[in-house]
């Protein structure tokens, strides 16, 4: 098949500055996975586990040095800083490129350049987009099989467009001499950068192999150039699962969900309902690309292919469906090695094993004084073998949303659920979503950090612009059509410190009052906040929670809120005078209400 002009130049120019032993375009099949996994085995990188307890699937252990997302290393890179804006890590792009080739030059010697073409999204979707990585890890190429539709199909559909995302990756560290011998997780520990230059489409990253800085496919094109395009084109790239739920009367409703991290994303994304009758399937758990359709409702898609999720804290309690969905052609990375050659982290089992092998390759007991996974230890897994994966996962025109989810941990001040009045409301709501300092934080105790639409380190540009793009969004949109949106904190605690809100499957009774709402089935009081349910209006039956807990759970603290004002106001103000009027007007009338209130 006749390949893109434009892709071939840009190969040919890529492989000239890096000098690789050897091209490999992939074709995305079974052969090539195997084939590079038995490399990866042959060299140390991966550790096949016991075929009988979790077929086709293998541990890696990362170089120490390189465990997580480099947060301080990863770069947007605008013309200028005031396009990055005040929450995004900017680099002149100039001086950027520079560097970069610099450390590039020679960088792939004695490796092979593999050219990933990859979907996000169903190849031919008119929400998806397609991208090329050219890396020379393996263990990428075996990743974005799992993360993304990876191969042959992607190159057809691609014709002879230029309309593709450019990503290279290089470990940084070159095989110079032939009898120099390689380890089983090269990087380059002194030279990490992972930059994103939104204007022209392109994502460079160095020195680190681990997760979102070598999988270019998932945060950086995903979220931060996806952003950029979604703002340019009139759509939404958002940092969202996606539910299917279905009524005991057979009625479906769609929901996507913005949540920071750690506020339970991943389990909510497979959540198990308590309340007869209902069900809840998964559509996606992390991202949601959206865009409207001929009837003028926001459609979405999953743009990814698998599951990248945090293993410490997974367990049958936790997400029975994600340890289902994990039992087979999975990679798991930094996790401990069990004797009977399976994986184990912290908090997987009731009782940790007698003894395993750490992350770091030594011996441990459940006595030792340090964890046996790595904090930040991962599975790569297909999205397809999750056991409440909805039919429609992959349908390439997405599935209607009729609701959006927000959320942050908040110990007090936000209630359960409240409801927006509109969708810049909603957006005002989403604009101050938070989370309150712990103890093993910097900063004050209860001290708010603010994440807009979870999107704080995702966001490819100015959050005043992104924060404008969701206004016009809703001017453009015919208002009956839009998502309704709901801010619910599943994370409020008593004066004793313990949780008041019982969560996992019993979430599934603020998401009924949810569903209701969108047809307008539900009952809802007027609060100085927005639309919220007396206890009375949730469904309680069975429910193992107090008359006082729940009245205290879904009432308005009104002076909480009056004493939160200034924080949102300071948070508002780094984004000057691109911070869109619906909102400062929203906060004004918020506050009025609160006044009123009291």
């Amino acid at each position: 098949m006749a390949r893109n002009a434009k892709l071939e130049s840009w190969v040919d120019e890529v492989a000239k500055m890096c000098k690789p032993d050897a091209v490999q375009w992939c074709d995305g099949t079974q052969e090539e996975y195997d084939t590079l996994a038995q490399l990866m085995y042959e060299t140390g990188t991966f550790i096949r586990l016991n075929e009988k307890l979790r077929p086709n699937s293998f541990l890696c252990r990362s170089d120490p040095a390189d465990v997580a997302r480099v947060e301080d290393r990863t770069y947007i890179s605008w013309a200028t800083k005031e396009q990055a804006g005040p929450t995004n890590n900017w680099i002149d792009p100039n001086e950027i490129r520079t560097t970069m080739t610099g450390l590039y030059e020679g960088s792939m010697q004695g490796r092979t350049m593999y050219v990933i073409p990859y979907s996000m999204g169903p190849i031919g979707s008119p929400i998806g987009r397609i991208g090329f990585i050219l890396t020379d890890s393996p263990y990428v190429v075996c990743n974005m099989h799992i993360m993304s539709r990876v191969g042959t199909k992607v190159l057809e559909v691609l014709g002879d467009s230029d309309d593709f995302v450019r990503g290279v990756h290089s470990l940084g560290a070159p095989l110079t001499d032939p009898k120099q011998p390689d380890v089983p997780w090269p990087c380059n520990a002194e030279n990490k950068y992972i930059v994103h230059f939104p204007e022209t489409r392109e994502i460079w990253s160095f020195g680190s192999g681990y997760g979102g800085n070598a999988l270019l496919g998932k945060k950086c094109h995903a979220l931060r150039i996806a952003s950029v395009q979604a703002r340019d084109e009139g759509w939404m790239a958002e940092h969202m699962l996606i539910l299917k739920i279905t009524s005991p009367e057979g009625e479906v409703k769609y929901m996507t969900g913005a949540f920071p991290s750690a506020c339970g994303k991943t389990n909510l994304a497979m959540l198990t309902p308590t309340i007869p009758g209902w069900k809840v399937e998964c559509i996606g758990d992390d991202i949601a690309w959206m865009k409207f359709g001929e009837d003028g409702r926001l459609y979405a898609i999953n743009p990814e292919h698998g599951f990248f999720g945090v293993a410490p804290g997974t367990s049958e309690d936790s997400n029975h469906h994600a340890m289902g969905t994990l039992r087979k052609n999975s990679i798991f990375t930094n996790c401990a090695l069990t004797k009977d050659g399976d994986v184990w982290w912290e908090e997987m089992t009731d009782e940790a094993p007698a003894e395993t092998v750490d992350w770091l390759r030594r011996h441990w007991e459940p006595s030792m004084d340090r964890p046996a996974a790595n904090p930040n230890a991962r599975f790569t897994t297909p999205a397809g073998q999750c056991p409440v994966i909805a039919d429609e996962w992959e349908d390439p025109k997405g599935v209607p949303i009729s609701a959006f989810l927000i959320g942050g941990r908040r110990a007090g001040v936000v209630p359960l659920v409240h409801q927006a009045r509109s969708w810049n409301h909603g957006t005002f709501m989403a604009s101050i979503m938070s989370s309150e300092k712990t103890a093993a934080a910097a900063g004050k105790v209860g001290e708010l950090r603010f994440d807009p639409m979870a999107m704080l380190p995702f966001c490819g540009y100015h959050m005043g612009d992104y924060l404008s793009h969701w206004v016009e969004i809703g001017e453009r949109a015919d208002a009956a059509k839009l998502p309704e949106i709901f801010y619910v904190n599943w994370f409020r605690k008593s004066d004793a410190g313990k949780f008041m809100w019982p969560g996992f499957g019993e979430n599934s009774r603020v998401l009924k009052w949810a569903f209701e709402r969108c047809d307008g089935k539900a009952d809802a009081v007027d609060t100085a906040i927005g639309q919220m349910p007396s206890p009375e209006m949730l469904d309680t039956d069975g429910l193992d929670v107090d008359a006082a807990t729940l009245k205290e759970l879904l009432t308005v603290d009104a002076a909480g809120w009056l004493e939160s004002l200034p924080a949102i106001e300071a948070h508002y103000a780094q984004f000057g005078d691109k911070l869109p009027k619906a909102l400062a007007d929203e906060l004004a009338g918020l506050r009025q209400r609160l006044e009123a209130a009291k």
